[in-house]
């Protein structure tokens, strides 16, 4: 009977200490970027199915979470548009890349099926800044023999949000259009001269689903779940591509992450025959003092554990992992620039 007893309360120690440790299990928050949000999902679930740590993510967008990392609300913020070297050091923060991926011009017109129409730098641009009106507009046609298209009016949409997505996608037309780039130029926020604003990737999704003869741009994931009909570009090359895992990887070969400081890195009209023009990484951001150094390690061990097993994850969703080098920088950069603040570094 005493063996019993001992075997039961040795059964309930084992019960007491796996309930303990799925209670205090310091869930991690972080706010940001609407672009990544789809795999950060993925790795959040299988994540807390492995761990039972869970991650409660904000797809508010990027400046959205810039600012709630500013001002200390999470545990990370989450941006599309790289922050330079001296917003970070002013900040007191560190950035580094999660995953790439393409951001792409979606369409809504009668008759034209995903990756038929062709556009270049120039003819999107125009239509964003309400030069190109009509369908049929004869710089259109010419990049397009063969294809039917309407006198219809283009509605144009765009984000009316913070957002790193509109960054990548206004970085590109500032590389490749001057008119843009005097007229508009570049930011997560801009003075858009035509259009209507959607929320969110998902808000620029709904209303192009909705809107005949719209157009809009969003991350590629959006895209495919969404069923929605993409646009060819032409590249620097002269190129004319379609998104997809393979023309997002032949952007992001020519990067430089070992010398890029702050990890501060633009993925826009790249070089290459295959390469897809708008492609972008995703970033992260962390105060380098951490007054809460246990939920900072979190975040390390979460985004440790999605570098080294979320790859097959982000690839099925058409983003690009990084390469295995980048995570080594990384990773070194966390043991140089996270500490608590008795001044020890947290990830070792």
């Amino acid at each position: 009977m005493t063996k019993l007893n001992t075997l039961v309360k040795s059964i309930g120690l084992v019960a007491a200490l796996m309930i303990a440790g799925s209670v205090f299990a310091t869930d991690i928050t972080g706010a940001g970027a609407t672009f990544p949000y789809p795999i950060y999902a993925k790795w959040a679930e299988a994540y807390k199915a492995k761990t039972g740590v869970g991650m409660n993510y904000q797809s508010i967008g990027s400046g959205g979470g810039i600012k709630q990392i500013n001002a200390k609300t999470v545990d990370f913020g989450a941006s599309d548009m790289p922050l330079k070297p001296e917003d970070l050091d002013k900040g007191g923060l560190m950035q580094f890349p999660a995953v790439m991926g393409g951001v792409v011009p979606v369409i809504n017109v009668n008759g034209v099926d995903a990756g038929q129409l062709k556009l270049d730098g120039t003819v999107l641009a125009d239509i964003y800044l309400g030069k190109i009106t009509k369908w049929n507009d004869p710089a259109i046609v010419a990049l397009n023999p063969g294809v039917k298209l309407a006198d219809d009016t283009i509605t144009v949409v765009h984000r009316s949000d913070g957002s790193g997505t509109t960054f990548i996608f206004t970085n590109y037309l500032s590389k490749v259009s001057d008119s843009w780039k005097t007229e508009v130029g570049e930011g997560t926020a801009v003075s858009w001269k035509v259009g209507t604003g959607g929320k969110g990737n998902e808000g620029v999704a709904s209303y192009v689903q909705r809107i005949k003869n719209s157009i809009g741009y969003v991350e590629y994931a959006y895209a495919l779940q969404n069923k929605m009909t993409y646009t060819q570009l032409k590249n620097r090359e002269g190129q004319f591509v379609k998104p997809d895992d393979t023309s997002f990887k032949a952007a992001a070969a020519g990067a430089d992450w070992e010398h890029a400081a702050g990890f501060y890195e633009l993925l826009t009209n790249e070089p290459g025959k295959a390469s897809w023009p708008i492609t972008g990484a995703t970033f992260i951001l962390m105060h380098k003092s951490q007054d809460k150094p246990a939920s900072a390690k979190e975040v390390l061990n979460f985004f440790d554990w999605a570098y080294a097993n979320g790859g097959a994850m982000a690839s099925a969703l058409d983003y690009v992992p990084m390469p295995e080098k980048v995570q080594k920088l990384v990773m070194t950069a966390w043991k140089k620039e996270i500490k608590g603040s008795d001044g020890k570094a947290i990830w070792k």
